[in-house]
């Protein structure tokens, strides 16, 4: 299982965690926990409250790398996933990148991508929190064996994909690092098609 594992501890373009103000802050937030469960709280919490959501906030610049999000304090889900990823890879805490299909709007077609995190516990294995922020009608929590997601999947066509990926897809890192402007990146949010979930190439714009 180590071994398993060891692909969701690494450092990346996107999961900068060696970059000194990344590895700073999960420092401090494995000080102020008690215990492994206590320290994921604390980042998950950490990045859902004091990162906001560009599109909640209104707020420039898109950002992709973990470092940019935690300089800017702002992204949307799949950027401050990055960072909540990399402040779990800095404590050794194995965590990953997955992804869930919405609808855009709630009521009909089209859909987008939505980015959560997957973290792995010893008591209960993989289990995926959302640090995307919490709104009206958003109670994201961490609240082991049980997720406590943004959004549920209540409508036809959405889905959570059941891969754990060690690193963005490409559509996302495309997003992320071709728009300077959130309003430009919001118009062009990725779809992946559900016969076609397990194939990152399967992206496009809608």
């Amino acid at each position: 299982m180590k071994n398993k594992l060891a692909q969701y501890l690494t450092v990346s373009e996107a999961i900068d965690y060696d970059n000194p103000i990344v590895s700073g802050k999960a420092r401090e937030l494995a000080s102020l926990s008690g215990d492994t469960l206590g320290l994921i709280k604390n980042c998950f919490e950490f990045v859902r409250d004091q990162i906001y959501h560009c599109v909640d906030y209104d707020m420039n610049p898109v950002t992709y790398r973990a470092s940019d999000v935690l300089i800017h304090k702002t992204g949307f889900c799949y950027a401050k996933s990055h960072l909540l990823v990399a402040l779990l890879r800095a404590n050794s805490i194995p965590s990953g990148l997955c992804y869930q299909r919405l609808s855009f709007n709630k009521f009909d077609r089209p859909f987008c991508l939505h980015g959560l995190t997957a973290v792995y516990l010893q008591e209960y294995g993989w289990y995926r929190i959302d640090p995307r922020g919490n709104k009206k009608d958003v109670n994201a929590q961490f609240n082991p064996p049980k997720e406590c997601l943004a959004f549920d999947n209540s409508m036809q066509g959405e889905y959570i994909f059941p891969e754990i990926w060690h690193e963005p897809i490409y559509c996302i890192k495309q997003l992320l690092t071709n728009f300077t402007d959130y309003k430009d990146a919001h118009r062009n949010l990725p779809d992946i098609e559900v016969f076609d979930a397990g194939s990152p190439e399967s992206c496009y714009n809608h």
